[in-house]
């Protein structure tokens, strides 16, 4: 059999969907970056007799098994004892794993029960997975010739740190890795997957690199993936890849790989040494979210007004009563006025607004759902708008994601390019 691996996650939480299965997706990324095959993969409950059934089809079409869940101290944590029950293997207390554990605790000022040291019993002949952060380590284990086991706690945060510290280091030390597959992901906005593709269509038959699109709300992504012996040959390839990419979208490409239009508008802030306060109304502070799950965005982003009924555009933006009677608050003047008002209130450098309907109701002939007008507001006096039509069809969220991006994109251009 070629060597190959299988993901499978155990939770009776994923198969309810109480919980986002983000841990398959993590490793399903990893073990195309190491160039690990990988064609399955598995989500069972916390049931002993479907997880072994689940083992010994995985074990007919894959050679490196890799568990997350069921590792904790609760009864329906089962995955370390069935693996064991399935591979008819004793399990053995490890009193490394006993000592860790106190430690943990000691260091919480807690003392560890009983049931905590379920973590401690890994199958006879298994080395330990440790886990730095929590309690349950994993185990790595070789039950028969050509197989391989991996555990890990379903914790992603967890998961991820005894994946990179102890996993990755031990499959390239026993050849699991042969060739490396390195991505680099573009960001694209004011542009449709369409209209993209089309420009690009050449560099969709490249075979190494290779270039595939992904679309989401208002944004579209290229990813380049190149496969080499080595990362620094993959980025070789990439590079001119990316270079003409980039030149062929402008400033249509406004990031790459862990960019959002929230951490490259802080960026340009920053190496400008200004400020930007925000108005919102019918994203009723989503813009000030997004700037703020930004580390660091203090230095930059010094707040903003939600400014949801008319009265407190008139009163506290200085919104003129008289325009927002015979406009409306969904209207260029308004927008304007907003950003205008936000900057003078809170003395920033640039001040961001927006006003607009996303709905379901609230829509008119003229000003039907997802009608939205963003407003910018800067230095000596200057202000623009932009007037965005998201349609009524993808519903009130995603108008008030789009507005806030659209927002952000509008700031992050004319920082890009002021005239």
């Amino acid at each position: 059999m070629a060597r190959s691996a299988e993901i499978i996650c155990v939770g009776t939480e994923l198969l309810l969907g109480d919980i986002l299965n983000s841990n398959s997706r993590f490793l399903a990324q990893e073990l195309a970056a190491l160039g690990i095959p990988h064609y399955y993969q598995t989500v069972v409950g916390d049931n002993p007799e479907r997880l072994k059934q689940v083992i010994a089809t995985a074990c007919d079409r894959a050679n490196l098994l890799i568990f997350t869940g069921g590792l904790g101290p609760t009864p329906d944590d089962l995955t370390t004892e069935t693996i064991a029950d399935y591979f008819e293997t004793p399990l053995i207390e490890r009193p490394e794993i006993v000592e860790d554990i106190r430690q943990k605790f000691a260091g919480l000022g807690r003392t560890p029960t009983a049931n905590n040291f379920k973590q401690a019993l890994l199958p006879e002949g298994a080395a330990i997975l440790p886990n730095a952060t929590g309690t349950a380590p994993g185990l790595i284990w070789s039950p028969k010739p050509e197989l391989l086991l991996l555990t890990f706690p379903g914790v992603p945060r967890e998961m991820r740190t005894m994946w990179r510290a102890t996993a990755v280091p031990y499959l390239k030390q026993q050849g699991w890795s042969q060739d490396q597959f390195v991505s680099r992901t573009l960001h694209f906005i004011g542009i449709g997957e369409s209209r993209l593709a089309e420009q690009v269509t050449h560099l969709f038959e490249l075979q190494n690199p290779t270039v595939a699109p992904y679309a989401g709300e208002g944004q579209v992504k290229l990813r380049i993936t190149a496969r080499s012996q080595s990362e620094a040959e993959a980025q070789a390839l990439i590079a001119p890849v990316e270079k003409e990419l980039r030149a062929i979208a402008g400033n249509q490409c406004f990031g790459v790989d862990d960019d959002t239009l929230a951490s490259v508008v802080g960026a340009l802030l920053q190496q400008r040494s200004e400020t930007l306060a925000v108005a919102e109304s019918c994203t009723g502070g989503g813009l000030g979210r997004i700037l703020t799950e930004i580390p660091g965005s203090s230095t930059y982003f010094w707040g903003g007004i939600i400014s949801y009924d008319n009265s407190v555009k008139a009163r506290v933006l200085g919104v003129d009563a008289q325009v927002l009677d015979d406009l409306g608050a969904v209207s260029a003047p308004v927008a304007e006025q907003m950003a205008l008002g936000v900057r003078k209130q809170l003395q920033t450098t640039w001040g961001l607004s927006i006003t607009g309907i996303a709905g379901p109701g609230g829509g008119t002939e003229t000003k039907p759902v997802g009608l939205v007008y963003v407003g910018l507001a800067g230095p000596d006096g200057f202000v623009t708008h932009q007037e965005c039509r998201f349609g009524d069809r993808r519903g009130r969220e995603v108008v008030r994601l789009l507005s806030a991006n659209s927002a952000l994109d509008l700031l992050r251009r004319h920082l890009l390019n002021p005239a």
